[in-house]
């Protein structure tokens, strides 16, 4: 008998239907023996509507009571599936994060887990079947409800997982596991059967959407191990573990994620001198853009060199501001800006191991007349910038190329 966490999406219980078979499929983990942890997501839609409705009534909606407002989403679909799996004759119970509780810190709308304490969790799977959990939600240390930002119901399974000790996290979605690239854009895309941790860690920083980056960094942490299955399809999904030693040869590439959303920024004519690179840095950083990678030239002679860096594209206006006023500041210098671009990117353990994938993957790029804009490297990942209406070219091309195709 095992214990298992698992967590169901929004669209996996966007409506009676889908979850009556969620209730369906836990019923045949729960005859099977199996205890069961179920986190569940609101309803599809539902957060966005709760969002617009807080607005509705308020200009400036204060973060605490938003979080309050949208908490309530989780607590409907957790509320709806214990009824289902009653119906079904199952001992179940349903309970919101902060009667667990979680703890997190007080950060609304975005906080992070501090603690949590499964004693009374743990009696409860003594007494029921099955406990559906909330996800997304838990309590600060002065007792306001908090929740975890976009894919937090990713965080809540993993973690509870993780606090209890369970034998596996399953997370259940609208696809059957995680494949070599993108199957809308790459029809013959193969699902692995397992994939590590920084594998996965990369994979989701990059623009695979499948799991919230820091479900799979706290699995890695905690060495929880952590399945990508399909709500509407049968399959053994995808297995995230801490390593593959039980493969005698690895892939040299495992995947590779793209991501369209980039734009991409130069400062020419930089004072080459200490803290240069600061000044330009300094404010876009204060102002919470996150920047991508970076690009320093060699300086030229007249001692000035050209920087260049990368933000989300939803950032990009607020980044070129911030900058054409640095530019003031240090003498009117040229600002360039491009947001339509996007990064590809292979990544694979393997890597370490095997000279000449950059190489490789820079010849695909010659051969299909592909210009490469920016180059980023990592042991397990190498990525280039290249102008956005050639992504899924050199995707497709970049999967021929490595083999990574469906036998």
């Amino acid at each position: 008998m095992a214990l298992v966490v698992q967590k169901y999406g929004g669209t996996s219980v966007a409506d009676i239907e889908r979850i009556q078979a969620v209730a369906k499929r836990i019923s045949r983990s729960i005859i099977e023996g199996h205890r069961l942890v179920v986190v569940v997501s609101a309803m599809s839609g539902e957060t966005d509507r709760l969002l617009a409705l807080g607005r509705s009534v308020s200009e400036v909606p204060s973060a605490q009571m938003m979080d309050i407002l949208v908490s309530t989403g989780e607590q409907v679909s957790s509320a709806l599936l214990a009824l289902a799996l009653q119906d079904r004759g199952h001992a179940v119970l349903s309970l919101c994060g902060w009667q667990i509780p979680i703890t997190t810190d007080a950060m609304h709308g975005k906080a992070r887990i501090e603690d949590i304490d499964v004693t009374r969790l743990e009696g409860f799977l003594e007494s029921y079947q099955a406990v559906v959990v909330a996800g997304f939600q838990g309590i600060s240390s002065e007792g306001r409800i908090t929740t975890m930002g976009r894919g937090g119901s990713d965080t809540t399974a993993v973690a509870l997982a993780a606090a209890l000790s369970a034998d596996e996290c399953q997370i259940y979605t609208d696809v059957d596991g995680v494949y070599t690239t993108d199957p809308r854009v790459v029809d013959n895309a193969r699902r692995l059967d397992s994939i590590t941790f920084e594998e996965m860690l990369e994979m989701s920083s990059l623009g695979s959407k499948v799991l919230q980056i820091r479900s799979v960094e706290f699995a890695g942490k905690y060495h929880v191990p952590l399945r990508v299955l399909s709500s509407f399809t049968e399959g053994v999904g995808t297995l995230i573990r801490l390593d593959k030693e039980d493969d005698m040869e690895q892939p040299e590439v495992s995947g590779i994620a793209f991501n369209c959303d980039e734009a991409k920024l130069t400062v020419r004519g930089v004072p080459d001198v200490p803290g240069a690179a600061y000044q330009i840095l300094g404010p876009i950083g204060e102002a919470s853009i996150e920047v991508d990678m970076i690009v320093q030239n060699i300086g030229a002679e007249n001692n000035t060199t050209d920087f260049t860096f990368t933000v989300h594209r939803r950032d990009f206006d607020q980044a070129l501001k911030i900058l054409l006023k640095i530019s003031e500041q240090l003498g009117g210098l040229e600002v360039i800006g491009d947001a339509n671009i996007g990064k590809v990117s292979l990544v694979g353990v393997a890597m370490r191991s095997h000279a000449g994938i950059a190489s490789r993957m820079f010849k695909v790029f010659a051969d299909e007349n592909i210009n490469i804009l920016m180059i980023s490297t990592s042991e397990i990942k190498v990525s280039v910038v290249v102008e956005q209406k050639y992504i899924e070219l050199a995707v497709r091309a970049l999967h021929t190329a490595f083999q990574l195709e469906k036998p």
